[in-house]
């Protein structure tokens, strides 16, 4: 019998269970409220100081909802798998993309439903009305959501040129795998098993045969099998563009992208473009950005496939990478985080750079929420 009939079985068996222990424990936790830190925020994004691109005319029927609540209008993840594909855009459902031979499907064969590891990765969110205050919602909850997102952002060249090969971000780890070969699976496999797989598994779990267990569970290990992976030094701005999937994120992603990137750079901020550089000389400088080298204060922009919520276009979330400090030297706010806003137009770019990539201040009026870097999520 093969691994994957056997841990469909077990899965079977298993899932009642699993289910009711973990409603049982977040309604104990619903009665249960801490008070977090306060975070900083600006009311409303503010007006910008130059020129820029013009809001383009949606199509009769896709209009942008200016009027239903954000806050909180995300779904809450454990990893995002940013896959660099180098196009523009996809069709609606990205595992169909090249005739299905493509990373986001290997995943999804791992991750989606009915997957080797579908048990683990299905997650229930619990949903917050919207308050006053910036929540952090506890994500300790007994599944292991893992985010495929395709982007506009190219692999990494390898070693082997003639050799197919996709990169990948994931996020919030904040790390780069720059070389995932296209001719073997066993590479998809060690990236689940040595980075996506929860290192511990929940105690509603604790049902499972120890065989089960370890099948499901991390094995860094299986880290040694992906050369090459680097931290994320660089902040990322990340812009739904999946016109495959809606007409209105078609129009403002690229739309968005040009301009996040002409104002970054107004700012001083180099803006990577290009394959990321991977040396795997252990005595050169491991992670290079284009053509240029990355700076201390540098960014990459790209297009995104569809993260839900086309009727706040534009959407974007920006990554501040952990190391990422304020203008007076400090760590910034929001080291380590992803921020989503929605509702985007070119006329606050500059103001998004300025109040939360630069001082580190959450927009609230067009803020959707965030992720720290324990998998809280942040709403207001």
């Amino acid at each position: 019998m093969s691994q994957r009939l056997v841990l469909r079985q077990l899965t079977r068996q298993t899932w009642q269970s699993v289910n009711r222990a973990s409603l049982a424990s977040a309604t104990a936790r619903r009665g249960f409220a801490s008070k977090p830190p306060p975070l900083p925020t600006v009311p409303t994004c503010p007006a910008p100081t130059c020129e820029c691109a013009e809001m383009p005319v949606m199509p009769e029927g896709f209009d942008i909802d200016h009027k239903s609540p954000m806050n909180g209008v995300i779904s809450g993840y454990s990893e995002q798998v940013l896959i660099c594909t180098g196009k523009e855009d996809w069709p609606s459902k990205i595992e169909e993309d090249n005739s299905g031979d493509n990373l986001a499907a290997d995943l999804k064969e791992l991750f989606g439903r009915g997957g080797t590891y579908s048990d683990v990765s299905f997650f229930f969110t619990y949903m917050h009305k919207p308050s006053s205050k910036i929540i952090r919602t506890n994500m300790n909850q007994p599944f292991h959501n893992i985010a495929l997102v395709n982007s506009s952002l190219p692999s990494s060249v390898p070693p082997r040129a003639e050799v197919e090969n996709t990169s990948v971000y994931l996020l919030p780890s904040f790390k780069y795998v720059p070389f995932l070969p296209r001719v073997s699976f066993d590479h998809v496999q060690a990236l689940a098993k040595g980075y996506l797989l929860p290192e511990k598994l929940h105690s509603a779990h604790d049902g499972l045969s120890p065989v089960h267990r370890d099948i499901l569970t991390r094995n860094d290990a299986y880290q040694g099998l992906l050369p090459g992976i680097q931290d994320v030094t660089d902040t990322l701005v990340l812009i739904c563009g999946h016109g495959g999937r809606d007409v209105r994120c078609g129009l403002l992603g690229p739309l968005l992208r040009d301009e996040f990137e002409r104002q970054l750079e107004r700012k001083g901020v180099e803006v990577l473009r290009g394959p990321v550089h991977v040396s795997m000389d252990a005595e050169a400088p491991q992670l290079e950005g284009g053509s240029s080298g990355a700076s201390k204060d540098a960014a990459r922009v790209g297009v995104i496939s569809h993260i839900g919520g086309h009727k706040f276009a534009g959407n974007i979330i920006i990554y501040i990478p952990p190391g990422k400090t304020m203008p007076d030297g400090s760590p910034h706010r929001f080291a380590g985080h992803g921020l989503w806003y929605g509702r985007v137009e070119p006329r606050h770019v500059e103001g998004l750079i300025e109040e939360t990539i630069v001082k580190g201040n959450i927009v609230v009026d067009m803020f959707r929420g965030g992720i720290d870097p324990n998998r809280r999520i942040l709403r207001i």
